[in-house]
């Protein structure tokens, strides 16, 4: 929203949804994505496993559901979405950064920006009924979630 990028290249899912060299079944798929979720990798990070290691390039087209869906029937999935829990991360860095460097003024726009995103997404994860409606950000509390 607030970079100067242009475009969006990079890397792009194959045109079909079908992977006919997948040799694991779906319930092979559960039970491996229920094992790396005990690890206590997030849904991302399961499927760049199954894409690099299991030769699975999505999982959706193969079990026909998606990690995060595996992981909720299963009782695994995490409390807060991913993407919010990254920017809390971000915002707790930048946070922990401009306690020692509190001069700098482009780390104070950063945490700004960050912080306003996680409002934006918290307000949309509330009309979904993802998060309770209660949430609401505080510093001191997503310290502790972070760790």
């Amino acid at each position: 929203m607030y970079s100067r990028k242009k475009g969006k290249s990079g890397s792009h899912r194959p045109a079909h949804a079908e992977a006919g060299w997948v040799t694991h079944k779906p319930a092979e798929i559960e039970d491996i994505v229920s094992k790396l979720a005990k690890e206590g990798k997030s849904s991302s990070e399961i499927g760049t496993v199954l894409r690099d290691q299991y030769g699975i390039p999505s999982v959706r087209a193969v079990a026909k559901k998606k990690v995060l869906g595996i992981m909720r029937e299963k009782g695994q999935a995490p409390e807060l979405p991913e993407d919010m829990l990254n920017l809390l991360r971000n915002a707790v860095k930048l946070r922990a950064h401009l306690d020692g460097n509190g001069h700098d003024r482009y780390s104070k726009r950063g945490l700004e920006l960050t912080e306003s995103k996680i409002r934006r997404l918290a307000k949309y994860y509330k009309q979904k009924s993802v998060i309770p409606e209660k949430w609401k950000y505080d510093p001191e509390k997503a310290k502790l979630l972070v760790k």
